[in-house]
């Protein structure tokens, strides 16, 4: 007979620290941006496996080798990133501390109490496109409600959900001007057997270096000035959005430079600018404001996830959609720069079916910082 109940208990971890000095030590992301770049072949890519953005584990990094005198990791542009000695053999006790750990937890771990079984909480799985509230989210939902998001782009998140290999699938669209038609995503739901859970509204547009120095106003002015782009991935909303803002303003992509350049969130395309590898990118105003970056809104967009109308009664789905209404997620959203509440989020009732409306919004200013 299965058990349906598991033991919490309060696992024994691996820290590194100084000898010598009195709480100084690694900061424990260090060790795996270091194995993550040797795997991975950069510090980009390794920031990026993370979910972290790249001036976040790049200063991670060299805080690190500030206070161990010694580099961890050798960074070349257009070559990647080698682990140095110092970072081999840390990498190495790792796994042997990691060893002994394993061999020894029922000493080491202590047992503290009983609580439902995994198999009986809520365990939803959503695919869904790359969001700074989601990413807030994520773990603490996964923690307590078994709730498995996955990122990837709206279109591919949203072909994982029609396959029915995911509950539910996260998806981005602008908010529709009059007279156009519904967004290319939208229409590959189907009405009688799709409906929409609403979550944010987010403000979309161009990123660039703190202060413009180049004066951006619009997309007309990156073209003109021929600015460096660093792109999202192709299939992600955000790409998507800016081919819709490219096309509405008759400007073809070839006259976008860095067009093919790709990142695959709104903060490692913010990080990208930071650092001054590109001279615009385009993504949330909230990624931008994360790094004092400059940012032109260029577009609102509504941010929902796709859900099967016959599982709208499903406990699972009715606990996921009082999550979205829930004063935590209100908490994440409310300091961040050009986020806020969809309007029409809601615990229960009918969900909406059909393109989203303009959302209900104080006034906002519309100048670039």
């Amino acid at each position: 007979m299965q058990e349906s109940a598991y033991m919490r208990r309060l696992a024994a971890t691996i820290e590194w620290r100084f000898s010598g000095r009195k709480g100084s030590g690694l900061d424990p992301r260090v060790v795996e941006l270091v194995s993550l770049a040797a795997r991975e072949g950069s510090l980009a890519a390794a920031a990026r496996a993370a979910s972290m953005p790249y001036r976040t584990a790049w200063a991670l990094v060299d805080e690190a080798e500030r206070a161990l005198g010694q580099p961890l990791l050798v960074l070349e542009r257009g070559v990647g990133a080698a682990v140095t000695p110092l970072g081999e053999r840390l990498l190495a006790a790792r796994r042997e501390a990691r060893r002994l750990l394993d061999a020894h937890r029922d000493q080491l771990d202590v047992a503290l109490m009983r609580e439902p079984a995994t198999a009986e909480r809520p365990g939803l799985s959503i695919a869904a496109s790359h969001d700074l509230v989601l990413a807030e989210l994520r773990d603490g939902w996964s923690r307590r409600f078994g709730i498995a998001i996955a990122f990837h782009g709206s279109a591919e998140a949203l072909a994982l959900y029609l396959d029915g290999r995911a509950d539910l699938a996260g998806f981005h669209v602008p908010v529709a001007r009059g007279g156009e038609g519904p967004d290319a995503l939208l229409t590959r739901l189907d009405r009688r057997r799709d409906v929409t859970l609403p979550f944010v509204v987010r403000m979309q547009g161009l990123i660039l270096p703190r202060g413009n120095p180049a004066n951006v106003r619009s997309l007309d002015d990156v073209v003109a000035k021929r600015l460096r782009l660093v792109n999202r991935q192709p299939g992600s909303g955000t790409r998507l959005a800016l081919e819709r803002l490219l096309a509405r303003a008759k400007l073809p992509v070839d006259a976008i430079v860095g067009w093919t350049r790709e990142e695959f969130t709104h903060a490692a395309v913010a990080a990208t600018v930071a650092a001054g590898e590109a001279d615009v990118g385009f993504g949330i105003q909230a990624a931008a404001a994360q790094l004092g970056l400059a940012f032109v809104p260029l577009a609102e967009e509504r941010y929902a996830f796709a859900c099967r109308r016959r599982d709208l009664a499903d406990p699972r789905v009715a606990a996921f959609r009082r999550l979205l209404a829930s004063t935590t997620v209100a908490k994440v959203v409310a300091p961040l720069p050009g986020y806020w509440l969809d309007p029409d989020v809601t615990p229960a009732g009918e969900s909406r079916t059909s393109r989203p409306a303009a959302p209900r919004r104080p006034p906002r200013s519309r100048e670039a910082r």
